[in-house]
């Protein structure tokens, strides 16, 4: 049986009816930039995020971009950042001509160490915390070394539509809602996937999405004046009618997908040296990926794949050890806790439509392996 990593087809023909119905519409009212579903899904993902602003950009780096920029991360400046990401978390931060500053994770979650933030806070610019893997970071002790240090925080939520945490005062907050700006990647495998790039920053500051809005948009108040020099990042209204269809059932699929990793942790529990991170009180997960770390994560992916499983690898080279990074004089040795991720992560199929088939099929070809 073949079996993919992510199945964005399945996904589509799920919300099949709906989707054609939206795109349909935009493409009949030939609103292709700022159109009414534009506005319509911004303010659907804002209540769902729980926050006043969600403001629709062309993709979760942009969305990085123009946080990082209407936060005033400029030249010179330096962000603390994991090096546990995809390196769209610290691209933009170079393109303002700042610097990041790996700090290391936590062993057991793979976010950013609240302790490691403390020793490396000082001449920070701005903290960008990862929500890796859909699993939240310890964003109040992270929100409060920032306050400390009289820094703002970026939420890089990519991966994390929905996920929650439970504060001290017993409240619920969404990622995308703890800090000045929340960014969001719709890219087609993320538990709200597009037809495309598209992307969101979410806030609750006034005036700060009045600035992220500006600079998507060339900088401009009317047509032909704009009062700063901004970007082409905004997002396409038929990204946003296809997410904006989608959007109804996220929370369900999300539960969906903390149900499949529940029984891969149940199936697999003792198989080899498996090690699924385990649930930190307080946070909940809508694991983007199902995740798991072995010492044999090499030659059980060549294994997976030879039985037309597509088991994937997140992320095998840190952003410190990243060629393009070089530059900044970061050894291999550094940041063990990454590395050791890094080395030992495989994820296996995920994603709502998995099958019990598709899933055993999984357990079985691990299993397999490592007997």
């Amino acid at each position: 049986m073949n079996v993919p990593l992510v199945d964005v087809k399945a996904a589509y023909l799920r919300h099949k009816d709906a989707i054609d119905a939206a795109m349909r519409d935009v493409v009949e009212s030939t609103a292709f930039i700022q159109g009414p579903h534009l506005r319509a899904f911004e303010e659907a993902f804002a209540a769902f995020c729980g926050t006043r602003h969600a403001i629709g950009v062309g993709s979760g780096t942009a969305a990085l971009h123009l946080a990082l920029a209407a936060a005033g991360v400029g030249a010179g400046d330096v962000v603390a950042v994991p090096a546990h990401s995809f390196i769209a978390t610290i691209e933009p931060v170079s393109w303002l001509g700042a610097k990041p500053r790996f700090v290391e994770i936590d062993p057991q979650t793979g976010a950013m160490d609240p302790a490691a933030l403390k020793n490396a806070i000082d001449g920070v610019r701005a903290v960008l915390p990862v929500h890796i893997h859909g699993r939240p970071a310890d964003m109040e002790q992270i929100g409060a070394i920032a306050a400390d240090a009289g820094v703002p925080v970026i939420e890089d939520a990519a991966q994390a539509h929905g996920a929650e945490i439970t504060r001290a005062d017993g409240s619920v907050v969404r990622a995308g809602g703890h800090a000045l700006a929340g960014c969001f990647s719709f890219y087609p495998g993320k538990n709200l996937g597009a037809f495309g790039d598209a992307g969101a920053v979410t806030t609750n500051d006034d005036d700060f999405a009045a600035a992220v809005r500006r600079l998507r948009d060339h900088g401009r108040t009317s047509k032909y004046e704009h009062e700063i020099i901004g970007y082409a990042h905004r997002m396409d209204t038929l990204q946003a009618a296809v997410l904006h269809a989608k959007l109804g059932t996220l929370d369900a699929d999300n539960q969906r997908r903390a149900e499949l990793v529940a029984d891969y942790v149940s199936a697999l529990d003792g198989i080899g040296d498996l090690w699924f991170p385990p649930e930190t009180p307080g946070r909940r997960s809508v694991y983007h990926h199902a995740l798991v770390r072995t010492a044999h994560r090499d030659a059980l992916l060549a294994f997976l794949k030879q039985r037309a499983i597509g088991a994937g690898v997140h992320y095998p080279v840190p952003l410190h050890l990243q060629p393009a990074y070089e530059f900044l004089g970061y050894q291999r040795g550094d940041l063990p806790a990454t590395e050791a991720w890094a080395d030992e992560c495989l994820s296996l199929p995920l994603y709502p439509e998995l099958t019990a088939a598709q899933h055993a099929t999984v357990v079985a070809a691990v299993t397999d392996y490592f007997a």
